[in-house]
């Protein structure tokens, strides 16, 4: 029993290890997202614990957050760094990467349920979505959970083509599409959770508040 135990947690670090050095691998290529991948991962964390998940399911959605964007790997360099707003086909081309995400993790048998969170982490409660326009408990838990972290961090980053959000206006922009982007449950556990990341979480060029929101 103890010999079992001991293989699981190795494995356990194995995996992590592995999966910090794809990260890596990705953020070399996108620099955009250099700690993006980690801030996600630990917000869908404490989302998770507030939502009650434990064991295997909650380090299921950790892990699957590490890697959420993953299939940028298969992103050409030229559309992942641009520096102004992406083209249509351009956009066309970026939403392929759940699917590439899944298909790369979806390799190892170990992990196929964090290939399938990262396969629906774009999907919106409304269905509108992608890549396959589920909707509401259709979408799994991780997957809705990862989709309001995800959001949280790209409102809050810098971008050449527009400023970051205040944390209030982040909060506001959650709130307003409670139910129609996002699981109104996942929404209800990130405002019990606003005051721990606006105190623990760092984000650099923050503007002041009421500065607007440049597209």
């Amino acid at each position: 029993m103890m010999a079992k135990l001991l293989n699981r947690l190795i494995y356990k670090d194995y995996c992590h290890d592995l999966i910090d050095c794809l990260i890596t691998a990705l953020e070399v290529r996108d620099v955009y997202t250099a700690g993006h991948s980690s801030r996600v991962s630990d917000m869908s964390f404490d989302l998770a614990q507030v939502l009650g998940l434990r064991g295997k399911n909650l380090m299921d959605v950790h892990m699957a957050a590490h890697v959420h964007d993953i299939g940028k790997i298969g992103i050409s360099e030229a559309i992942l760094n641009k520096p102004e707003q992406l083209l249509p086909h351009e956009w066309k081309q970026i939403r392929l990467h759940s699917e590439i995400g899944y298909n790369i993790l979806s390799k190892s048998n170990n992990i196929n349920n964090i290939a399938i969170i990262v396969l629906y982490h774009h999907e919106r409660w409304n269905g509108q979505g992608y890549p396959r326009g589920v909707k509401g408990d259709s979408i799994p838990l991780g997957s809705r959970i990862i989709a309001v972290a995800d959001s949280i961090d790209a409102m809050m980053s810098n971008r050449p083509y527009r400023r970051p959000l205040t944390w209030e206006q982040c909060r506001r922009e959650v709130l307003l599409n409670r139910g129609l982007q996002f699981d109104p449950s996942v929404v209800e556990a990130a405002e019990e959770l606003w005051t721990k990341w606006m105190g623990a979480v760092c984000y650099q060029e923050q503007p002041k508040a009421g500065s607007g929101i440049e597209a």
